[in-house]
């Protein structure tokens, strides 16, 4: 069932409700209490205060949010409840304040005036940087209420297509850029494209030099050149960048070992049976008990 986009007081009011909610999250704020307080900070005119009653009700019963946003398609959209869905996975490595801010500056940007382009441009890069996965994710992206038929068509030949065709072509044959060019080549004024162009010029021509390389430099020209969103990074451990001298050490010295092997074995002396336990050796494990000797009472 196909539902309409929602109006723009709507989505101002989603903004300000994921950025509360990420905010008081941050203050380990429980979920049921950030919901019973931003309640009664929503405007009352929008329909989102009943959402968020809708939601409590929810978490209350069963602990999840992705689902009761799932249950309410006519408000919230299936990527909305998709990304916080991924979020609220067991062994998913995407927390739920990134997710949050993914779905404020998404919500932001429909309040803003958010063109078809540019909100599938944005959508895409939030699979591809946090890994959420394509095939759902773009499901997802095709079941949103911005996008007519042409638009959920092409969406379905991306997900068909995508892997085998390069991404940066993808949006450039749907672009006019490519019927300009067409034009050119062809010297005929007149061509007609045969299928729907859903790109821009502009999205075309920075498609077009973006061929061949990474997509990440391509989603930073349309924010640098179209003002597309720009899409929140994950945050970055600093455990994964400090290591402690003792397990340096310990690292190197696996590496070393390994090195000696390998030159061994290209030198074709490497002896397994050194690996092996001898029968005569018995292994000794130095908790064992042992006699000890009593010193003399020295009153006796």
């Amino acid at each position: 069932m196909k539902y309409a986009p929602l109006d723009r007081e709507e989505y101002i009011e989603q903004t300000y409700f994921f950025r509360v909610y990420r905010e008081r999250l941050e203050q380990n704020v429980a979920t049921q209490d950030i919901l019973l307080g931003v309640h009664e900070e929503i405007l009352s005119t929008t329909r989102l205060p009943m959402a968020i009653d809708f939601l409590r009700g929810e978490v209350l019963l069963n602990g999840r949010l992705s689902e009761a946003m799932e249950r309410l398609p006519h408000y919230f959209a299936p990527f909305q409840a998709f990304v916080f869905s991924r979020a609220e996975e067991d062994k998913s490595k995407f927390d739920q304040y990134t997710a949050l801010l993914i779905l404020e500056r998404e919500a932001d940007y429909r309040a803003n005036g958010a063109t078809r382009a540019g909100l599938f441009i944005y959508q895409f890069e939030c699979l591809s940087r946090n890994r959420l996965g394509y095939d759902k994710g773009l499901q997802a992206m095709m079941n949103d209420p911005l996008y007519d038929d042409p638009w959920r068509a092409w969406i379905q030949r991306c997900r068909r297509q995508l892997g085998s065709v390069d991404f940066a072509d993808l949006i450039y044959f749907a672009s006019e850029q490519c019927l300009i060019d067409q034009k050119r080549q062809l010297n005929e004024p007149d061509l007609e494209y045969k299928s729907a162009l859903l790109f821009g010029a502009k999205e075309g021509r920075i498609a077009r030099a973006n061929q061949g390389k990474d997509p990440l430099y391509m989603f930073a020209a349309f924010q640098r050149q179209l003002g597309y969103p720009a899409v929140p990074r994950p945050p970055k451990s600093s455990r994964d960048d400090q290591l402690s001298p003792a397990s340096l050490n310990a690292r190197l010295i696996l590496v070393e070992k390994r090195l000696q092997m390998l030159e061994a074995e290209v030198r074709g002396d490497l002896k397994l049976d050194q690996f092996y336990v001898k029968k005569n050796e018995l292994p000794s494990f130095p908790d064992d008990p042992t006699d000890l000797e009593i010193p003399p009472d020295p009153k006796e």
